[in-house]
């Protein structure tokens, strides 16, 4: 029930969006009865709210569906299972007592700061912006510069358009939805600069985003300089080296009002620093095991706090585990540890979760560092897979069942993405 909270709870989930929600599901499939989300913002739902564009619930509804649809569906379940949740609500920390019950400290707007016992606790508290302060732009600071996420939620929810010439540093999907979202608001959109050599979105939010709006990606090119008195009145783009430093001397000025960032997302893990959860230095997640269980006994972490995601989908599927794993755990059971440890190796940027178990099916997430096309990705010497392409802004995710896993001895597993070279599939 909305707004209810007990003294204790089988399980807290800390994160209200489409994987806080998951999880919570996924607790209360385990078999728990008393499931309590938290969530910092007025109602349940996260950053779905504000994405009315279509493209979600694909993989798991099978249908095309808006951001508010797809976390309506979901906002929905978790009334139907009884599950509670404390919107305007944050958590200032946990405490653990030597018999592993957790003291989740709760500052909620209405009822003050209060404790909620509980025996495990899943971590989804999604992810942020990079903003200007991360790459640190030369210029002046005038009005007109924000993140490409603010801007929409200045669009969808508040009905107020950002500026009327607006260029995108970045090109996060985020950045390319709103490049869309500009042009069909009537505004001109100057361009999109990106300062890898490859775009940062799915190929298919280029096409559908940009290529069939008209609108340019300046790959290999960055905002060297933002000038602007009361508002920004131009920026300097210029070319970057393979060292990707802006090569000046081939700089030009592109007149706008507007300069959005879409330059990454960062996991929100204040949290989880606070409580000394090891990290991953690469994904900024927490490091977790093949039950998504943190460094920490008890604790669980899922959805882009995790690792951040292209597809509401994978969030859905990844919390879902989370969520039943944190329940079982909750009710006694305990799993056999780890005795797998996962490596990235040639071409993987990451992959989670860290560690595995030949005792279940796992799914694998990772990266590719490069695009690459056509290529093989090799899992030790137990499973060889052809893809046609991989690229880093779109994640592979893998299956690995017992049977595979048998077939392997050793304590550590790599995973390999290397050219096909014309070999023929095994």
């Amino acid at each position: 029930m909305l707004g209810r909270v007990e003294s204790s709870y089988d399980v807290v989930v800390v994160g209200g969006g489409p994987a806080g929600m998951a999880a919570a599901l996924g607790a209360r499939d385990s078999g728990c009865e008393r499931v309590l989300i938290l969530d910092r913002e007025p109602e349940a739902g996260g950053i779905l709210l504000q994405c009315i564009h279509s493209g979600f619930g694909l993989h798991y509804f099978k249908e095309e569906l808006t951001g508010p649809e797809y976390a309506e569906r979901f906002f929905e379940r978790t009334l139907d299972h009884d599950i509670d949740i404390l919107p305007d609500s944050y958590v200032s920390g946990v405490a653990i007592d030597s018999d592993g019950t957790k003291s989740v400290r709760v500052l909620n707007s209405e009822r003050g700061l209060s404790t909620v016992q509980t025996r495990s606790v899943v971590l989804a508290m999604g992810c942020r912006e990079r903003t200007r302060g991360s790459v640190r732009i030369p210029g002046t600071r005038p009005a007109g510069i924000m993140t490409a996420g603010l801007a929409q939620k200045l669009v969808n929810m508040r009905g107020l358009l950002p500026g009327r010439r607006v260029a995108i540093l970045g090109s996060g999907d985020i950045g390319l939805i709103m490049a869309r979202r500009l042009v069909l608001e009537g505004c001109d959109v100057a361009g999109v600069f990106e300062l890898m050599p490859y775009s940062n979105g799915l190929t298919r939010n280029v096409v559908q985003c940009l290529d069939d709006f008209g609108i340019p990606l300046h790959l290999s090119t960055t905002v060297a300089y933002i000038d602007g008195r009361d508002r920004v009145e131009r920026i300097t783009v210029a070319p970057v080296d393979d060292t990707l430093a802006p090569i000046m001397g081939r700089s030009r000025d592109v007149e706008c009002d507007t300069l959005l960032f879409s330059i990454g997302l960062i996991p929100e893990n204040e949290l989880s620093q606070s409580l000394g959860i090891e990290l991953d230095v690469v994904t900024g997640g927490p490091l977790v095991s093949s039950t998504l269980e943190t460094s920490m006994p008890g604790m669980f972490a899922c959805g882009n706090v995790l690792h951040v995601h292209d597809l509401v989908d994978f969030v859905t599927q990844e919390s879902l585990r989370a969520g039943r794993f944190a329940g079982e755990w909750a009710q006694g059971l305990r799993r056999p540890k780890d005795n797998i440890q996962l490596l990235p190796g040639d071409n993987v940027r990451y992959c989670v979760p860290h560690t595995l178990s030949p005792e279940r099916d796992h799914t694998i997430y990772l990266r590719c560092k490069q695009a690459m096309a056509p290529c093989y990705i090799r899992v030790g010497n137990i499973l060889e897979k052809k893809l046609r392409f991989v690229v880093p802004a779109e994640m592979i995710m893998l299956n690995l069942s017992p049977s595979l896993l048998e077939k392997f001895h050793g304590d550590s597993l790599r995973i390999d993405i290397t050219e096909a070279g014309g070999k023929e599939t095994s």
